[in-house]
C-alpha cells in the first residue's frame, strides 16, 4: 500500500501505514441508516463528540441525504443544518471536520466556521464554484465516482468496463481539481460504492481496489450500511434486513476489511468504535 501524507492549516493525517476513520454525522430526517435521531443540533453535536471519543480521525457532517432516489435540498436548508453543529464542534474536537456537501455556498460557509475537508460526491461537477472554495481554504478534497445523481443513479446502471470506466471518471476528476489549482497532496479519491452500482457492482470494486492505486492518491471508500451488504445478508426473503441490525453492522466491517487490505486509507463508517478495533488489528498484521 502506498503511503501519504496530508499536512493543511493545523492538521496532519499519515495515510497507509494505519488506517484512517471518517465518522458520519447527518443532520438529516431522511438518510437512509440514521436519518432523524442526529437532526437536531444537540444530537449531533453528542453523536460526533463520541465519534472523536471512539477513535475517528475525521468527522463527516452532512445536512443533505443522498441515498438513492433523493430529492435533495437547497443549499440554505443545508446551512441552517450543519451551521450551527461545525460552530460548536470546531471549538470541542480535535479533528478535522469534513464538509459533505455538492455546494459551493455550503462549503464555503462550513470552510469559514473551521471545517477543514470538502467531501463532494459529485467531484466538482454540480457547482462550478466548488473548486474555487477548496482553493480559497487551501483544504483537501474528497472526490467521488457517481454514476447519474441521486434521484436516478439507482435504475440499471450499465457499465461496459466497470473498472476501467470509474477509474476513468476519478483521473479526469484528478485533472479538473489540479487544474483550478488544488494541490496534488489535497486530493482523495472515492470510488462511490452504491452510487450508480449494483450489488455485483460494489463487491467487484471492493475486490479490485487496488486497480485505483495506479491514479496515486488516497482512497477512501464508504461501505457502511449500505443496501447491498443488506441485500446479501437478506438472502432468499423478501424483507431486506434494516441498516440497525447487528448482522449488517458484521457484513459493514467485512467489506471494510476487504478494502483496507485492497489499498483503502480512509474508511467512512457509522460505528467508529467497532471498526477502530476491526482496523488496529487489521493494520498490525498488515504491518508484522
Amino acid at each position: 500500500m502506498k503511503h501519504y501524507t496530508l499536512h493543511w492549516n493545523r492538521f496532519h493525517l499519515e495515510l497507509g501505514h494505519r488506517t484512517a476513520i471518517m465518522g458520519i454525522v447527518n443532520i438529516t430526517p431522511d438518510s437512509f441508516s440514521d436519518g432523524g435521531q442526529f437532526y437536531s443540533t444537540e444530537a449531533a453535536v453528542s453523536q460526533a463528540e463520541r465519534l472523536v471519543q471512539a477513535g475517528a480521525d475525521i468527522v463527516d457532517i452532512g445536512g443533505e441525504s443522498t441515498r438513492p432516489y433523493s430529492e435533495g435540498v437547497s443549499a440554505q436548508a443545508e446551512i441552517d443544518r450543519v451551521m450551527p453543529v461545525i460552530e460548536r464542534l470546531t471549538t470541542r474536537i480535535g479533528v478535522p471536520i469534513s464538509i459533505d456537501t455538492n455546494k459551493a455556498a455550503v462549503a464555503e460557509a462550513a470552510l469559514a466556521a473551521g471545517a477543514a475537508i470538502v467531501n463532494d460526491i459529485s467531484a466538482l461537477q454540480m457547482d462550478d464554484q466548488m473548486a474555487a472554495v477548496a482553493v480559497k481554504y487551501d483544504v483537501p478534497v474528497i472526490l467521488m465516482h457517481m454514476k447519474g445523481r441521486p434521484r436516478t443513479m439507482q435504475i440499471d446502471p450499465v457499465y461496459d468496463d466497470l473498472l476501467g470506466e470509474v477509474k476513468a471518471y476519478l483521473k479526469t476528476a484528478i485533472g479538473r481539481a489540479r487544474q483550478a489549482g488544488i494541490a496534488s497532496d489535497k486530493i482523495i479519491i472515492d470510488p462511490g460504492i452504491g452510487f450508480g452500482k449494483t450489488v455485483a457492482h460494489n463487491l467487484q470494486i471492493i475486490r479490485r481496489l487496488s486497480v485505483f492505486e495506479e491514479l496515486d492518491v488516497p482512497i477512501l471508500i464508504g461501505t457502511s450500511r449500505k443496501a447491498f451488504i443488506r441485500k446479501i445478508l437478506s438472502g432468499a426473503t423478501a424483507t431486506e434486513l434494516s441498516a440497525d441490525r447487528p448482522e449488517v453492522e458484521t457484513g459493514t466491517q467485512a467489506t471494510i476489511a476487504m478494502a483496507v487490505n485492497n489499498g483503502a486509507h480512509i474508511v467512512r463508517v457509522h460505528n467508529v468504535a467497532n471498526t477502530k478495533a476491526m482496523v488496529t488489528m487489521l493494520d498490525a498484521i498488515r504491518n508484522a
